[in-house]
């Protein structure tokens, strides 16, 4: 005869870098002129990454699109309009990694000052998620064994070797704490060096295990 039971078991790790998803949107008539703006405005970008000392590895520009765009009408009071050329939207996207978390939202801000138009997405992550997901295993192993012990021990049993382990997935498995959705319609935007508005939280890792002993 078998018991079969379950253990769960969760453990938290700060998160140690942070990923920003950025993109640099130029409008112009002139093609050139609105690649220009944006090199100008991505340069700026590359040039704060610098600044905070941020490893080339880390920086990446790996999305660009050239697009004409028109003036779409939207009734018929505008209908004069429709089609109009608006000129040449140029978009490059650049994903950042940094890895003094304590410094993102000094970055954010300063990324807001460099012609950046969208940040679509800030994310916190964990370099020690592999260490974390051995953990929560061994811990939820430990508390399966532990349940049986304790049910087995009520009826005047024990438990004898194990005949099955397998893994199930968690309600909640991530390897981030969270990620942000931004949009930024122009202009800049600062923050004072005391003022805080992000907060970091920690990743939560969770493991769920089902295992068979035998009874004795």
């Amino acid at each position: 005869p078998l018991i079969t039971v379950t253990g769960q078991a969760e453990v938290k790790v700060a998160p140690d870098e942070v990923v920003f998803n950025l993109e640099v949107e130029t409008l112009n008539k002139e093609l050139a002129s609105a690649k220009a703006l944006n090199d100008e405005s991505v340069r700026r970008v590359l040039a704060l990454a610098r600044k905070y000392e941020i490893p080339a590895r880390n920086v990446q520009t790996d999305y660009i699109s050239v697009v004409p765009k028109y003036y779409e009408a939207s009734g018929p009071e505008d209908r004069s309009r429709n089609r109009e050329f608006l000129g040449y939207e140029v978009s490059k996207r650049i994903v950042i990694i940094l890895s003094d978390v304590s410094r993102t939202e000094s970055l954010l801000s300063d990324v807001l000052t460099t012609g950046v138009n969208y940040v679509r997405g800030v994310e916190f992550r964990s370099t020690q998620i592999r260490k974390a997901k051995d953990q929560a295993r061994m811990l939820a192993i430990r508390a399966a064994q532990e349940k049986a012990i304790a049910l087995t021990r009520e009826i005047g049993q024990t438990i004898g070797k194990a005949f099955s382990i397998r893994e199930e997935e968690p309600g909640s498995y991530d390897n981030r704490s969270r990620s942000n959705n931004f949009v930024i319609s122009g202009g800049g935007a600062t923050a004072s060096a005391d003022e805080t508005t992000i907060a970091l939280g920690q990743i939560s890792i969770q493991a769920r295990v089902v295992v068979s002993f035998e009874l004795k």
